[in-house]
């Protein structure tokens, strides 16, 4: 469990990382949103036959951080970057 925390973390981080511009995320959102993107991504990898969602493969590694990217998109595009203007 606490391999599967940290390994959301990374994949968060790498995502934040990827995503251009400031996001606006705290350590619990970024590990939120990595946690998340890494279901995503090793559940899609398992779809595609790479093995378990809980086996750490290359696949479902770059899947995760780009679930996370998505999910950080969406994160910013839902907390708005200036609420002042809506």
């Amino acid at each position: 469990m606490i391999g599967f925390l940290v390994a959301g973390l990374i994949i968060g981080a790498l995502a934040r990382l990827f995503k251009p511009g400031k996001q606006n995320l705290g350590l619990l959102a970024t590990l939120g949103l990595g946690v998340v993107g890494s279901l995503i991504g090793g559940t899609v990898a398992w779809l595609l036959g790479t093995g378990s969602i809980w086996e750490l493969n290359v696949l479902g590694f770059v899947l995760s951080v780009v679930a996370a990217v998505l999910l950080v998109g969406s994160a910013e595009a839902l907390t708005g970057k200036d609420r002042s203007r809506v």
